[in-house]
């Protein structure tokens, strides 16, 4: 009943009542309202299948192309602007099937398609193990360490892989940034999981920028862009990331002169390989300053194909892997059908022809990362439809800051210095990576270095007949030599330590006279002595 406006509740029972049931009416609506806010369906972007598949297309051939194009350069042009003409021939790109840049990251999409794609570093760690391919550097010493039992992720842990920051899972990252487009925390959770395989700190960094562009390429049209979407997926305190900030600052003060921009990389950045074998020498495998190459081709090449590889292969060190990133970026930008018709008419005549060592052609892989992809789109809260792909907007996650900082070479001691000393029964040897090089396996037998810094490396030899040595430094046992490769004549850092007080040291390495188990003989190879000074 009303009187006047007001309202008249004549029982006090039936008072309350109404009350209750007004509150709960309340209560009911702000839980409604509370649902339709935590359901509202998260912030997306939409990829046309059609389009998808031309890019990964295009990132697989753009790959196979640049490999091709940078392959007679490789390592031919140290610390110098390639200036020689290249006259590529379309019959060349059927030696993609032979490239490790490609059948490397192979094996690691085999895992994911076999597995899973929670597979473990440990998985990843033992499908490499057991590979077949010829490796160098990073990937060699990883696998060397896992055939001798440190699983992965130590086995890319500079305590014991001195190749820690070199290029190796920075060419074998692709695959990860084209099963997860735009989605860069897909891209680093994968990557994180791949890259401690065979590297650590900006070695993992940089497969985790490459994979990130591949990411980002998906849905930005900018190369600039693209490679800032790289950078913001690894730790801006890492030196791979101040690397890339140079590069991006310097091409934009120079926009028109990428020789300047070459140069002032140069100066600045080429003598910090720490890498065993490019310490102090013109040879540089370091991720970091390869990286900035790739980033040159992509920033100076303007999108423009022929010129992007160019750049890439024409800064020189690895110039057939970096052509190979910038091309396979810029064709998942790009796509398939935009990439010129001289590069990928010889493309159909091989796309049903396996890589070497593994059981995927350019057809196959193309199908098995559109099938990871859709997957993996699923798993981060997307969707598939059949003519569309529903993919949710990702941010970078912060990945936790590791680095291998032994400091700069400072000095490579050579076995024919004065600093050191050799007793017992040594002989001067041959190599086919050496002139010369010091060798026993007498059990007793020395050689004794002396050297200023902080760290050091014992550069010599691995080979089948390798055996065993202790090592002692600064009169204090400091760990064993096993200097046996199963696989042929190689250099390699025997033994290191990272973390002295500076100052003067002394290593002696001690000939035990025994064999590796497997070995084929006692040999122990010793060519230089590097010291670092951080």
């Amino acid at each position: 009943m009303s009187d006047g406006g007001s309202l008249i509740v004549k029982s006090p029972t039936r008072f309350w009542l109404l009350i209750l049931a007004l509150l709960l009416i309340s209560c009911a609506n702000c839980y409604a309202k509370e649902t339709v806010q935590r359901r509202k369906p998260a912030a997306h972007r939409t990829l046309s299948m059609a389009a998808f598949e031309g890019r990964v297309r295009g990132a697989w051939a753009g790959q196979m192309i640049g490999v091709t194009y940078g392959a007679p350069t490789e390592f031919r042009f140290l610390g110098k602007i390639n200036e020689k003409p290249r006259d590529w021939k379309p019959e060349e790109l059927a030696g993609a099937l032979d490239q490790d840049d490609l059948y490397v990251e192979m094996t690691f999409t085999k895992v994911l398609d076999t597995v899973g794609l929670e597979a473990t570093s440990e998985q990843f760690g033992e499908a490499f193990k057991d590979s077949k391919y010829r490796l160098w550097h990073a990937n060699m010493a990883a696998r060397r360490l896992l055939r001798r039992g440190i699983k992965a992720p130590l086995s890319g842990d500079p305590r014991y892989n001195f190749h820690a920051n070199d290029i190796d899972f920075q060419i074998e990252s692709d695959f990860i940034g084209l099963m997860c487009p735009g989605l860069p925390r897909a891209t680093q959770r994968i990557a994180a999981r791949v890259g401690h395989v065979m590297n650590y700190g900006d070695g993992v960094y940089g497969g985790v920028f490459i994979a990130a562009m591949y990411s980002a390429a998906f849905f930005e049209n900018d190369p600039r862009k693209v490679v800032q979407a790289g950078l913001a997926a690894i730790p801006s305190a890492s030196g791979y990331a101040r690397v890339i900030r140079d590069v991006l600052q310097w091409s934009a003060e120079n926009p028109d002169d990428w020789k300047k921009t070459w140069n002032l990389i140069e100066s600045k950045y080429d003598k910090h390989d720490v890498c065993p074998d490019g310490a102090l020498m013109p040879f540089n495998i370091d991720a970091s300053l390869n990286g900035a190459y790739v980033v040159l081709g992509l920033l100076y090449g303007n999108k423009d194909f022929d010129k992007t590889m160019e750049i890439a292969m024409r800064s020189g060190q690895d110039s057939d892997c970096n052509p190979s990133s910038a091309a396979g970026v810029l064709g998942a930008m790009i796509g398939y059908e935009a990439i010129p018709k001289k590069w990928t008419g010889a493309l159909a005549s091989i796309a049903d022809k396996k890589f070497s060592y593994t059981d995927y052609s350019f057809n196959s892989i193309v199908a098995s990362t559109l099938t990871r992809a859709k997957s993996e789109i699923e798993r981060q809260g997307g969707s598939v439809a059949e003519n569309r792909l529903v993919i949710p907007i990702q941010s970078p996650a912060a990945l936790k800051l590791e680095q291998f900082l032994p400091g700069p070479p400072v000095e490579r001691i050579g076995f024919g210095d004065r600093r050191w000393k050799f007793e017992g029964a040594w002989e001067d040897t041959k190599s086919d990576d050496f002139e010369h090089v010091k060798r026993s396996q007498t059990a007793g037998a020395k050689a004794t270095a002396s050297f200023g810094g902080t760290g050091a490396i014992v550069y010599g030899l691995i080979r089948p007949d390798g055996g065993l040595a202790t090592v002692i430094l600064d009169g204090e046992r400091a760990g064993n030599i096993a200097a046996y490769y199963d696989e042929g004549d190689r250099t390699e850092g025997i033994w290191g330590k990272f973390d002295l007080p500076p100052g003067q040291h002394t290593v002696q390495v001690l000939i035990q006279g025994k064999p590796y188990p497997g070995s084929k003989g006692s040999w122990v190879y010793v060519k230089d002595l590097v010291a670092y000074r951080k």
